[in-house]
Formats: C-alpha cells, structure tokens, sequence
C-alpha cells in the first residue's frame, strides 16, 4: 500500500522568499494603466462575442486598442527617462 504524503510543509517552506519585493510592487504600480486597458480591450472583445459584432463593437474594440497604445506609449516614454530601465 503506498501513503499518499502532503508536500506542504516544502511548499510553504519558502512562503516568505515568494512575496514580490517593494521594486516589483513599484514596477506593477507604473504598469497598471497598460494593465487596466488590456482587461478594457479583452471585455470589449468579449461583449462582441456574445452577439453578431456590429458598428459599436467595432468602436467599442478599436477605442480600447487605441487605449491599450496610449498607455503603452506613456509608460515607454516615463521609464525610457528612467536610468537602467528597460523600455
């Protein structure tokens, strides 16, 4: 008969070591308007897979890519002033 083991305590033994650092937290803080407009332009999409896509799905999309650039564009050019920042 073989005994079916956890394996938690090696899992969470590294609990502590697995938390982002404050760097990481910063670096997601700066990310999240290019974040926030990928989750506009996905719910977009998906509003338009619900139904035969129409003139207003075909706005609703293209204005949340134009978001999603205008985002990406404005964290390019803040993290391109940024010594050692890879933009």
């Amino acid at each position: 008969m073989d005994h079916i083991v956890t394996v938690q305590d090696a899992v969470t033994a590294f609990a502590d070591f697995m938390e982002p650092t404050k760097a990481e937290l910063d670096a997601i803080e700066q990310e999240m308007p290019v974040i926030l407009a990928g989750v506009d332009l996905v719910d977009a999409q998906i509003i338009a897979l619900d139904h035969a896509p129409n003139e207003i799905d075909s706005r609703r999309i293209r204005r949340a890519r134009h978001r999603v650039l205008a985002a990406r564009r404005e964290l390019a050019n803040r993290t391109s002033g940024l010594s050692g920042g890879a933009a």
